[in-house]
């Protein structure tokens, strides 16, 4: 089996991701993707987080989606996966979730905007919805890698969110820190309307987001 180490990591991320409440049952799914190789790992379709082995991840090639390696089926959403690390090259991670208050406003077909600055952890000052398509297809695919743009992070229309990141653990907490921004919107707007940091200052906090936290080597 290849890539123990990254396959144990996408499960227990996969954990993280159920016991955090970014997704519930078997929904949301995980991957990793290798450049060099152009290879990806991911989640299989329709397992439970709690009950998936490291020899349940898949691995696929990123040319054309064939499996490598994995007697299981992989997600279903693993050409909106591999549309993502298509569109964003530096990405090498992508995790998608239903978590509820983010999930509320790609049901509302709105983007998440500066209720808090927090939402510069994304790289941008707010966060897209792409256009509605059907889960597991081209088009959703095709979608959410136009709506990116230069976000780490989308909505996907009446469906979910999708995080990247340079790791699992980056595109993890990014969409923590979405659900909370998402959280605050809407318990803002239920007892007003909240004032939304404006473009200047959010370009402020994008700078200053640059040099923020610890250095990695």
């Amino acid at each position: 089996m290849r890539y123990p180490e990254l396959r144990e990591e996408i499960v227990e991320y996969g954990k993280r991701m159920s016991q955090a409440g970014l997704s519930t049952g078997t929904s949301g799914n995980l991957s990793i993707y290798l450049p060099e190789q152009d290879e990806m790992l991911i989640t299989p379709s329709g397992m439970a987080y709690a009950d998936t082995l490291p020899e349940d991840i898949v691995l696929m090639r990123g040319a054309d989606g064939k499996v490598l390696e994995g007697s299981r089926k992989p997600s279903s959403e693993w050409a909106l996966h591999l549309g993502i690390y298509q569109a964003k090259p530096d990405a090498r991670a992508v995790l998608h979730a239903h978590s509820t208050y983010c999930t509320v406003f790609s049901c509302m077909h709105e983007p998440l905007v500066a209720v808090h600055y927090g939402i510069a952890a994304s790289g941008a000052a707010s966060v897209p919805c792409a256009e509605y398509a059907t889960f597991g297809t081209q088009e959703l695919a095709q979608e959410a890698a136009l709506a990116m743009g230069n976000c780490n992070a989308v909505l996907l229309a009446n469906h979910g969110l999708l995080t990247t990141g340079v790791s699992l653990a980056k595109a993890f907490s990014l969409a923590e820190e979405l659900e909370f921004v998402a959280e605050l919107l809407w318990r803002t707007r239920s007892i007003g309307q909240p004032v939304i940091i404006d473009d200047a200052e959010m370009a402020n906090v994008l700078e200053r987001y640059k040099t923020y936290g610890q250095k990695t080597s």
